[in-house]
């Protein structure tokens, strides 16, 4: 492809050079460019794009892309295009790169704190259930053709190169919906921006990542930029752009003055255009109406909790903007049985349940601390930590919900990085003392967290819940700058076996034996 040919959706650029050279590949790190490559320098968090230029050329690359004009003198023959923002840039270079796979398919975005990967899961399900074809990227997978794949360690929205490269993989296996969750961070540094979105929902917007965004109103904002793509996204022959909004969340009013073809809101305590009426929780399950435009139906669904009446509706409705009829959305509800690592229960026998939950934010541990107390006849143990180099604003805040709503609080590590951790414990540690609780009787420090899964499991008794919050379905912990293979299902599992008597079995990965938060 000829540079003139790729650079065609960039609305403003200066270019320096032959704009008919050759392009071989779009990279965005230049340890990846090859001979004819075009070099894309982004300003990031950590580094600058711009330094690793001659870098790129050193490699091969054929132009080069970038915000500002190179300290160094680039080679006549190698064109330079400048732009107003390089992540935007290089997210519609990649989609031009990858023939525009997001024209080619009805595309669904899922923005929200909690619940987007559940809801991803769910509108893909439901979709499915009405025999169109799918694909999906979250989280914890991809859905490509009839394959899963994982989407890396602590992957959240991948980067545009691959998002497009994705898309297009779905496109070339004849998907007809893909489902993309798109992340506040995917969004702000437009790595969706591209996708062509038709369809976009929120499941809520609490308080999380305020380091990156400065302010809950920022969040909003960058969360918002979803809803506002669909103005400016391809229109697809009888294709409408529709949002689906939380009625019942702060976000609503927002959200609801961002222009769509379509709006269809959401709620269990509002009024709403689809809304979940006559809640009946039941061993194995739960059914309730759902009252929507189109008429009442009722759903069955595994899911229990209160929570996942909302990412079910959200889910529902998004289903009903894309026209899946009512016996297609039920099938899907009731098919889908949740996600690993989300209210996931480990099971090896014994007297009391032990429970892995990806609960990493304020409301989420709420959320699932409540559902707990509700089922839990005896006591309710949470293990839990906060991310170092995040948001520490809400350390005390989860703190202060485990010190509310649990029995016994064991606080341990969660990706310290280069903060200390005993830091992080102490700010954890003071939002349970605000709520009343007391070192020793209602909270204990355990900073290693196969210890600290492996302390609450000895200390549970006959009717209690033991609950690790905060790793899910995460395969990696960060001490320092390295990633270290962790697993959370593996240390219960290697916990409530060493209880029973059958150690060894499972062990929990090794973590670094200095100590947890120190820079290595």
């Amino acid at each position: 492809m000829r540079l003139k040919e790729l650079l065609m959706d960039l609305e403003d650029y200066r270019l320096a050079g032959d704009p008919s050279v050759e392009i071989a590949g779009v990279a965005e790190d230049s340890r990846r460019v090859e001979d004819g490559y075009l070099f894309v320098a982004v300003v990031g968090g950590q580094t600058d794009g711009h330094r690793y230029i001659p870098q790129a050329l050193e490699r091969g690359a054929a132009a080069v892309v970038g915000e500002r004009l190179p300290e160094m003198q680039i080679p006549g023959s190698v064109p330079y295009v400048q732009v107003a923002e390089g992540r935007a840039a290089l997210a519609h270079l990649a989609a031009r790169w990858y023939g525009n796979p997001g024209r080619e398919m009805t595309v669904v975005g899922v923005t929200g704190t909690d619940g987007k990967t559940t809801t991803v899961n769910l509108i893909q399900a439901i979709v499915d259930a009405a025999g169109r074809k799918t694909g999906m990227v979250s989280t914890v997978n991809a859905l490509i053709g009839d394959r899963y794949q994982d989407t890396g360690l602590h992957v959240t929205t991948p980067e545009a190169l691959v998002v497009q490269d994705l898309l297009a993989q779905m496109a070339g296996a004849g998907t007809e919906v893909a489902i993309l969750e798109a992340t506040s961070h995917g969004l702000a540094q437009h790595r969706v921006t591209g996708a062509e979105f038709d369809v976009a929902v929120v499941t809520n917007v609490t308080h999380e990542h305020l380091d990156y965004h400065g302010s809950w109103e920022q969040y909003l904002a960058d969360k918002a930029r979803l809803f506002r793509a669909l103005s400016t996204s391809w229109r697809k022959p009888g294709v409408p752009k529709v949002s689906v909004l939380n009625a019942d969340d702060a976000s609503y009013p927002h959200l609801r003055a961002i222009p769509a073809d379509l709006q269809v809101s959401y709620a269990l305590d509002a009024e709403a255009d689809v809304m979940a009426v006559d809640i009946r929780i039941a061993d194995g399950g739960a059914t309730f109406t759902v009252r929507a435009p189109q008429g009442p139906f009722e759903v069955r669904t595994p899911l229990i909790e209160r929570y996942n009446a909302y990412n079910i509706l959200a889910a529902v409705s998004a289903g009903l903007a894309l026209g899946v009829p009512v016996d297609a959305i039920q099938r899907g509800v009731a098919a889908f049985k949740g996600v690993v690592g989300r209210m996931e229960r480990i099971d090896e026998g014994g007297d009391f349940a032990a429970i892995v939950d990806f609960a990493h934010t304020p409301n989420s541990l709420q959320r699932v601390l409540e559902t707990l107390r509700v089922q839990t006849s005896g006591r309710v143990i949470v293990v839990f930590g906060c991310a170092g180099l995040r948001d520490v604003y809400k350390r005390e805040m989860m703190g202060r919900v485990a010190g509310q709503l649990a029995d016994l609080t064991v606080i341990t590590a969660e990706d310290p990085r280069t903060e200390d951790l005993d830091a992080i414990i102490d700010q954890i540690a003071r939002g349970c003392e605000e709520a009343g609780a007391q070192e020793g009787r209602d909270y204990i420090r355990v900073p290693d967290r196969a210890e600290a899964i492996a302390r609450a499991v000895a200390l549970a008794q006959p009717g209690d819940t033991v609950v690790a919050a905060g790793k899910g379905h995460e395969r990696s912990m960060c001490f320092g700058t390295t990633e270290y293979p962790w697993s959370d299902h593996q240390a219960m599992r290697a916990a409530l076996l060493e209880r029973l008597g059958r150690p060894g079995e499972v062990t929990a990965p090794p973590l670094p034996t200095s100590r947890p938060g120190r820079a290595s």
